[in-house]
């Protein structure tokens, strides 16, 4: 049975692309998918202020993306769900493929620098 694109509730879809949409997000989950760290370890792997790595890391928290556990007074961050690697795989894929088109997207892309 098909399913009609129009009758499905994208809204969730939308917000966990919208948590990944930002750079110091995706950079924090990039790096979780390489193993769990606290927010010190982020804050020097990412070169981020720790507030803003706090910050980011309580909103992937929020979207169930991310979460912890506490050892003495640390907390370890890892990702919830292996899927979100594998999301992470299939966007560099099709980035590899259509990488130029997407960065000179005139919306969402950077806009070519002009030669001078």
């Amino acid at each position: 049975m098909a399913i009609d694109c129009c009758d499905q509730d994208l809204t969730p879809a939308v917000a966990l692309f919208r948590s990944l949409g930002d750079p110091a997000r995706l950079a924090i989950v990039r790096r979780l998918a390489h193993g769990e760290a606290r927010v010190v370890d982020l804050t020097r792997a990412l070169g981020l202020a720790q507030s803003t790595v706090s910050k980011h890391v309580a909103c992937l928290r929020d979207c169930g993306l991310v979460d912890f556990r506490v050892e003495g007074r640390q907390s370890f961050y890892s990702l919830t769900r292996p899927e979100l690697i594998d999301l992470l795989r299939s966007a560099e894929l099709l980035l590899s493929e259509t990488g130029s088109a997407v960065a000179l997207c005139p919306v969402y892309g950077t806009p070519a620098e002009v030669a001078s």
